[in-house]
């Protein structure tokens, strides 16, 4: 396979220049078309609630006002301005809502990769890396907020890379994307880290005698930017949420997106992995010592942490676009005419085949996991102290019950996350009975298969009043005795 960047077109017809709205729109149809898809994560109902606690008291959260755990213990929601357009969203179409504007936002931050990408190499290499840039992001594409900063991502690290490639300091005006994004997510927090190899590749690249200017003014854009980043309504605050989610710990691994790549299944990280070496291999890929290390450190996230894919997907083809036209040979695309037009047919076309697909499809998350009859039945109990499964922990929140634990882990901590996780599995069996007697549970609302789901069946002083296949309830009841004998496996049967 020969991989070439070279343009041979004198002028380029007019819909091939639209490359990046063709990208964009397509992007965008077919994540409408599967919508129920990034409705799957049980995070995005506590997103929506919080979103619209803040539209509704017109202030943002200081303190938990959920859980009864941690109720008034300081937490701040570094993503609520995602969570008031989730909510607004919501509240204007239904689940049509947040699905039509996730969508739109990842399919704006495809379109922005590939004008990015397009800038120095021929369509059909820009098509590959959007290729693999999806396949690498679609298990995390999600209505969450991270999916509201995609375009933030793309247009930021673009612009840093763009001012590296010209040896300059990045404009003060880039600043203002850092300041959208501090208030989306709290990934902004990459966005300001990036800044220092961008600023090491421009320096290393430049002429000796102008280095120490341009190290000044690349100093000043990163205070400009780290200023803007506490432009929200927590201040500086914002950083320190962050910094407190990467401290977790023991608890990091425990929750799926955050535990290393998995390579036992052979799929499209692995997959793209490989294709990338053999490439290298093959055509003796060269690339700037600075740009080899921004590469390898988006890869040792990439592999350390799953939900880090979507930057070496994003940010990687970024770092090397430029070296790549430079060893293979390119020239700047001619300007195309009609691009107006064009682009204002497929808008229009866009903005009909929404509203025709609302009419047609109906959203609605997946709730094959979601323990909603329990949560009905829990409901009837009238109790206050439950301990709840940590997936189930949005969805309680949603439908108004103060749960034990949820998504929010930040605000619970790494002691606390561990050791729930270690007394739903009974890794650590005296944890579970401790954390019941600790907090005064009055009910427990588990996962119907947990290890502590079948212990408590056979535990006196517990009795199962509801279960189905996705969640069982178990009430503390003085009285009740025990129904079985606990199962004793003897010589390995």
């Amino acid at each position: 396979m020969t991989l070439s960047v070279t343009h041979t077109e004198a002028i380029a017809p007019p819909g091939r220049a639209l490359l990046p709205l063709w990208v964009g729109a397509g992007v965008y149809a077919l994540l409408l078309v599967a919508g129920n898809r990034l409705l799957n994560d049980p995070d995005t109902l506590w997103q929506i609630t919080v979103g619209q606690w803040i539209i509704d008291h017109r202030a943002v959260p200081t303190v938990d006002v959920y859980s009864f755990t941690m109720r008034g213990a300081p937490w701040i929601s570094t993503q609520w301005l995602a969570q008031v357009a989730y909510a607004a969203a919501y509240g204007l179409a239904g689940w049509s809502g947040p699905v039509v504007l996730a969508a739109a936002a990842i399919a704006l931050g495809f379109a922005l990769f590939a004008r990015a990408l397009r800038r120095h190499l021929r369509d059909s290499t820009t098509l590959l890396f959007v290729v693999a840039a999806f396949l690498l992001c679609l298990p995390h594409l999600l209505a969450r907020p991270h999916v509201l900063a995609f375009p933030i991502l793309v247009a930021w690290i673009a612009g840093l890379i763009r001012a590296a490639d010209r040896k300059e300091a990045p404009p003060a005006a880039l600043a203002l994307l850092i300041a959208l994004w501090a208030n989306l997510h709290g990934g902004f927090v990459f966005g300001l880290f990036f800044i220092a190899p961008a600023a090491l590749d421009a320096l290393v690249n430049a002429e000796a005698a102008a280095r120490r200017g341009l190290a000044l003014r690349w100093a000043m854009f990163a205070a400009l930017a780290l200023a803007a980043s506490c432009c929200t309504p927590y201040g500086w605050n914002a950083l320190l949420a962050a910094q407190k989610i990467l401290s977790l710990g023991q608890a990091l691994p425990l929750i799926v997106e955050w535990k290393a790549t998995d390579f036992q299944g052979f799929g499209p990280f692995e997959i793209c992995l490989l294709l990338a070496i053999g490439f290298a291999l093959v055509h003796g890929l060269e690339l700037p010592a600075v740009r080899i290390l921004m590469l390898l450190g988006l890869l040792h996230l990439a592999l350390a942490q799953a939900r880090a894919a979507e930057l070496l997907a994003l940010v990687g083809p970024l770092v090397i676009a430029a070296p790549l036209a430079r060893q293979f040979g390119t020239a700047p695309l001619p300007a195309a005419g009609a691009r107006a037009s064009l682009a204002s047919v497929v808008m229009v076309a866009l903005g009909a085949g929404t509203l025709a697909s609302l009419s047609i499809l109906d959203y609605a998350p997946n709730m094959r996991g979601t323990p909603v009859a329990a949560v009905t039945e829990l409901k009837k109990l009238n109790l206050t102290r439950v301990l709840n499964d940590y997936d189930f922990g949005g969805y309680l929140i949603s439908t108004g019950v103060a749960p034990f634990i949820d998504g929010r882990t930040e605000l619970y901590g790494e002691t606390f996350f561990v050791d729930h996780n270690a007394a739903s599995g009974l890794m650590e069996p005296d944890n579970l009975f401790r954390l019941l007697k600790d907090y005064d549970i009055e009910a427990t609302l588990l996962r119907t298969q947990s290890a502590a789901t079948r212990l408590l069946d056979h535990v006196d002083g517990w009795q199962k009043v509801y279960s189905d296949g996705i969640a069982t309830i178990h009430l503390r009841k003085p009285g009740a005795r025990r129904t079985a004998e606990p199962a004793v496996a003897i010589d390995g049967n």
